[in-house]
């Protein structure tokens, strides 16, 4: 790869990272992340990694589905925008935790099983 096709992905980075920030801020706000995975410039594909609070939220596929909408709308070099919270894999990005644990889950005596309740 040249210098200037790696300065033209740099900038197109930065563009699609700026594009994120500014017209979906609710990600970062509501404790999600949204990270490029894959560029391949000459295809005009892009894949978007949601993660943080994104893996469980149940909105998500709303916000994947206005990503891929508009940015092929506004930046004109991205034809294909791939996107995914990563749950549907075996890993998922929350680096292969299961669900989360409840007080009083699991059976260990020594759990924390919350305030009882006062009747």
């Amino acid at each position: 790869m040249s210098t200037e096709t790696a300065d033209t992905d740099d900038e197109l980075r930065e563009r699609i990272t700026n594009f994120l920030r500014r017209n979906f801020p609710q990600i970062q706000m509501h404790g999600g992340s949204a990270a490029i995975r894959n560029l391949d410039r000459e295809k005009g594909e892009v894949t978007v990694m949601l993660g943080g609070a994104c893996s469980g939220c149940g909105i998500s596929p709303m916000t994947i589905q206005a990503i891929k909408s508009r940015m092929t709308q506004e930046i004109p070099e991205i034809n294909t925008v791939h996107a995914d919270t990563g749950m549907g894999g075996d890993e998922g990005m929350m680096g292969g935790q299961t669900s989360p644990s409840f007080p009083g889950e699991g059976g260990d005596e020594n759990d924390d099983e919350g305030p009882e309740a006062p009747f």
